[in-house]
């Protein structure tokens, strides 16, 4: 609550939203406290030794062409940390080979059917039906009005193959989720926006891909990279924000109610044995969906259904460490597995040839493999040995290496990943609009948007927006 004139803004969750806000308020004229229910803070951003290597054991990178995340890596003091990705080209590793990815496409749909053919993901067949879509008429734009899933609507354009064997690995590397579940607008924003002027999804798929980089040495120009990291990884984001931000920053220490008063807000926090009640002007809350949902459910109960309504996906991230001597020449940044093909790995990243400043770390060669996609229970159920081996085994198949591991480690983030399904971005909407009718409230994170950290972060500063510009209107 507001001491000596000045107001008090409460960020509950302490991952890279919630502290972004907190960074973001650093300039307002407001006192600003983090709660983090969790002993640590950082969300889905960490890292921890691997073999003598810094590994992340959550997000590795973000895209480079928001400018969000660089913005806010720079301003915390972290700019000089910043490294791009050595290597970015991704194999399909489907019907027991590795294969190219189409050089031109976008998030997996191609723009060009001999490209396509070339690469040897898709069979015959699907080529060819892919190649139709010239002689199908342009569907109405369904995608600007109803939304349809990535499966119907790709689909019935380019044929379901081509989603299988190329937009669903992508997909299910980004979100684990599944394209006849995910939303066409949500998961493929850019794309659903250039089919209404095109009358082909490869015209739209070529409208969005950018102009050839110039050569090396070109004008003096470098490409721009696509994804960026930090030398100290991604897992120093999360300390490094805290720390700028000035906040007084709490782990452990669970919100369990949220409640309106007459002069702001009300928060209970602790157990309810030993409850502890912290008042503020201003709140917002950038947790899961769940956990929002809870806090919400009295306050803006709106909100709280959409909320209510966002499933949440799975995943483990199994990290091996091999001799350097020992692992097959790799000239990709690694690959990715089409759920069709039945396999445990779904993606797997060759983190030291991807990002060449961890090789100088130790000998060792680090390979990340991603498992777990909506709905796969019984797999994520398996301990970390069990886990470990079949990665092992599946990655040995994939690039033919025959030595062990000299290091693994196993990270789990239970229910880590929002699911964009069908009608996402209409629930959104509602959620925004029924929190923005409670004055003095905001809600960020990785269940609206997007769930990279850029825009996690849009989300961070969209909310403080809407808290300040409450705080200035009250004080008139």
């Amino acid at each position: 609550m507001t001491v000596d004139g000045t107001p008090h803004v409460v960020v509950v969750g302490a991952g890279i939203a919630g502290l972004a806000a907190a960074f973001f308020l650093r300039d307002e004229a407001v006192r600003v406290t983090v709660l983090e229910g969790s002993p640590r803070l950082g969300g889905k951003l960490s890292a921890s030794d691997v073999a003598g290597v810094a590994m992340d054991e959550g997000a590795e990178a973000l895209l480079a062409r928001r400018p969000e995340g660089i913005e806010l890596i720079t301003a915390v003091g972290l700019g000089n940390d910043l490294v791009p990705a050595g290597v970015t080209s991704s194999a399909i590793y489907t019907r027991g080979a590795l294969r190219p990815l189409p050089r031109r496409q976008f998030m997996g749909v191609p723009a060009d059917a001999d490209e396509l053919a070339a690469t040897g993901v898709i069979s015959a067949e699907g080529v060819a039906r892919a190649r139709d879509e010239q002689a199908r008429p342009a569907p109405a734009a369904e995608a600007a009005v109803d939304d349809v899933s990535v499966t119907e609507y790709i689909g019935s354009r380019l044929g379901v193959e081509v989603v299988d064997r190329l937009v669903d690995p992508l997909l299910g590397g980004v979100y684990a989720g599944r394209s006849e579940d995910l939303s066409f607008r949500a998961t493929l924003a850019p794309l659903a926006a250039a089919t209404r002027g095109h009358a082909t999804l490869t015209g739209a798929v070529t409208s969005l891909l950018p102009p050839p980089a110039p050569a090396a040495g070109d004008n003096g120009n470098k490409p721009t990279p696509v994804f960026v990291s930090l030398t100290t990884g991604i897992g120093a984001l999360p300390e490094a924000v805290a720390k700028a931000s000035g906040a007084d920053v709490r782990t452990s220490a669970m919100v369990r109610g949220l409640k309106r008063t007459a002069a702001g807000w009300r928060l209970t926090i602790g157990s309810a044995a030993d409850p502890e009640y912290l008042d503020a002007d201003a709140v917002i809350v950038a947790t899961p969906a769940a956990p929002a949902a809870r806090l919400l459910r009295e306050a803006a109960s709106e909100a709280a259904g959409g909320l209510a309504e966002i499933p949440y996906a799975s995943m483990a991230i199994v990290t091996l460490a091999f001799r350097a001597v020992d692992f097959p020449a790799q000239r990709r940044s690694g690959y990715l597995v089409p759920a069709v093909d039945g396999r445990v790995v779904k993606a797997a990243t060759f983190s030291t040839v991807k990002w060449p400043h961890l090789a100088a770390q130790a000998p060792v060669h680090v390979v990340r493999c991603s498992v777990g996609r909506s709905g796969d229970v019984a797999i994520l159920q398996r301990d970390d040995e069990d886990l470990a081996a079949l990665a092992a085994a599946e990655l040995a198949e994939a690039v033919g290496i025959t030595a062990p591991s000299v290091a693994r480690r196993v990270t789990r983030w239970g229910g880590g990943l929002p699911q964009y399904n069908v009608g996402h971005v209409d629930r959104v909407a509602r959620i925004r609009a029924a929190v923005a009718a409670q004055p003095g409230l905001a809600v960020a994170g990785a269940a609206y948007d997007g769930v990279g950290i850029p825009a996690c972060v849009a989300t961070a500063r969209s909310a403080v927006t809407q808290v300040t510009a409450y705080l200035a209107a009250r004080r008139g």
